[in-house]
């Protein structure tokens, strides 16, 4: 039940009351089972819940109708990509808490983040949400908001707490233990919508369509002159390799058992931005677990690697997996290896997101550097 701003002190007590007792029934539970500076500088902008008229509103996503009666006021980002895209939308003032950090704050942003409390830089617990009193919480990912993660969105919806959920995310399979596979390649216009629909929900349509507009402007520029029907310019051959389309590989995290990037989600976007060819194209999985013998064998001309800030995983800055390719004898002789063809990207860069602009961007670049266009 979404909440009405009569209702809204009422909420915030059933809130407050309803943590303690979820507290033991989440116990059980649980035993039992983008922008640019320029975007962001709106954030000190007046953005009081009456700005925009035409409430309630009502968003299709992922499947559910999700109705805020008012512009919320108190809203949570459990995961950092919708932060980012709310910060973008100049929304801070508006925001009691961000969760869920995996890299540095996007640049520009700085500023207006200062001014939002981190309830943990991973997943925080149901309680500690509940306690900021939200009024409107926002995910990237279905598996936050589903069993196993911070709570289910009927659990706060049964609180009047209108929920989000990066619709790039719920358009994949989710039902596998990995990280969804797709039958539909994602594309800028999916992140775009999300970066709509945010606007829409906090009657700031205005700056939505501004930040859209800069990151459509940020593609055009990086790939500029890129043919990306035809692969793009011509890679200079190297170690025999014919010209023709680059080939890329993406990895994410891991070193024993490495997770690369497959066809259809945020490396697909970036590899046909820039006119090449990912060599695991042939798999539809987000980010399939593949070894380093297959690897080796589909040689692929540049390494995309996740430069990442988190420990959950082995490998998981770009100083660490450089050195593990460097010195092990299946991938230390690949060409992109010996000839250091690497590009660095935050894992948001590697995810759907407002910063998979910056991974058009930097890919863009070294497929130039190495491949000047005539």
């Amino acid at each position: 039940m979404p909440i009405a701003r009569s209702a809204r002190t009422r909420t915030r007590a059933t809130v407050r009351h309803a943590t303690l007792f979820l507290a033991g029934a989440l116990l059980l539970t649980a035993c039992g089972g983008g922008g640019s500076s320029d975007d962001a500088s709106t954030s000190d902008a007046s953005t009081s819940g009456s700005d925009a008229a035409g409430y309630p509103r009502t968003l299709d996503n992922c499947g559910q109708k999700v109705r805020v009666d008012v512009a919320p006021s108190r809203a949570v980002s459990l995961n950092q990509g919708t932060t980012e895209i709310m910060l973008s939308l100049g929304l801070a003032d508006r925001m009691v808490g961000t969760a869920t950090w995996t890299d540095p704050l996007m640049k520009g942003l700085e500023k207006p983040n200062a001014r939002v409390k981190r309830l943990a830089d991973n997943a925080p617990s149901f309680e500690k949400v509940l306690d900021t009193e939200p009024d409107f919480v926002a995910s990237s990912f279905e598996s936050t908001l589903g069993k196993g993660g911070v709570a289910t969105r009927p659990q706060f919806e049964d609180l009047g707490v209108p929920t989000y959920v990066s619709p790039s995310d719920c358009t994949k399979d989710n039902s596998g233990d990995g990280d969804g596979a797709r039958s539909t390649p994602l594309s800028m216009d999916d992140v775009y919508g999300e970066v709509r629909d945010l606007a829409k929900v906090f009657g700031v349509e205005e700056r939505g369509e501004k930040v859209v507009a800069g990151l459509k402007s940020r593609m055009a520029k990086a790939t500029a002159g890129i043919d990306a029907a035809k692969g793009g310019t011509d890679e200079k051959a190297a170690d025999g390799e014919k010209a023709g389309k680059p080939t890329l590989l993406y990895w994410f995290a891991n070193s024993e058992s490495p997770y690369m990037g497959g066809c259809c989600g945020a490396p697909g976007i970036i590899t046909n931005a820039v006119g090449a060819k990912n060599v695991f194209d042939d798999n539809h999985e987000e980010w399939p677990q593949i070894n380093w013998e297959t690897v080796a064998d589909r040689n692929p001309s540049v390494l995309v690697i996740g430069d990442l800030t988190r420990k959950s995983e082995t490998a998981e800055t770009a100083e660490k997996k450089i050195e593990f390719l460097e010195s092990n004898p299946a991938t230390q002789n690949m060409d992109a290896v010996k000839h250091k063809r690497y590009v660095l990207l935050s894992g948001q860069a590697m995810n759907p997101t407002i910063r998979t602009v910056e991974g058009v961007e930097k890919v863009a670049a070294k497929l130039r550097e190495i491949a000047p266009a005539k």
